[in-house]
């Protein structure tokens, strides 16, 4: 996909496209990150990520995600709802995992699957700039502020990930 497509684009919404396996509905996200400084010396030092508010207020901050949707790409879906919900470009790497879990709200079970983004551009302006807060932070102030379990498990596979390719 290109940006210039992807920035015009209203946030999607409605769910007639949207995929399901067994009942869970799928979802995809990314873990969007810099690494600023020298990595070298210490990543964790060096790498930052963007972490994004939640819809509802009072449920933290969290990674884009949203919906698989069956007219893209998994990898497509996951920089579309980077470019939605945090006005964030960038490469999609390799999957980090899948994971299973369930809504707190409403108990419907969800299939997640989550990829690093190596941030390469930052919008001013995004399809939902006024409904979500973005802001970068360190890797264990992501850890306390996200309030999704599968997602820190996901940050923790990106550092290692990240700490492995270095040597």
């Amino acid at each position: 996909m290109e940006l210039k497509n992807m920035v015009a684009l209203v946030a999607r919404s409605g769910r007639q496209l949207q995929r399901y396996n067994k009942g869970n509905r799928q979802v995809v996200g990314c873990i969007p990150y810099r690494i600023k400084g020298n990595k070298e010396k210490n990543l964790e030092d060096a790498l930052e990520v963007l972490v994004i508010s939640a819809q509802r207020k009072g449920k933290g901050m969290l990674f884009p995600k949203g919906g698989w949707e069956s007219d893209e790409s998994i990898t497509d879906a996951a920089l579309r709802e980077s470019v939605e919900e945090a006005g964030v470009f960038g490469t999609v790497e390799g999957i980090l995992g899948k994971w299973h879990f369930k809504s707190k709200g409403n108990k419907k079970s969800y299939e997640g699957y989550m990829f690093p983004l190596q941030v390469e551009e930052q919008l001013d302006v995004w399809p939902e700039k006024n409904i979500r807060q973005r802001v970068w932070v360190s890797v264990p102030k992501a850890k306390e502020v996200c309030q999704q379990s599968w997602m820190k498990e996901a940050l923790d596979l990106l550092v290692k990930r990240l700490e492995s390719s270095k040597d």
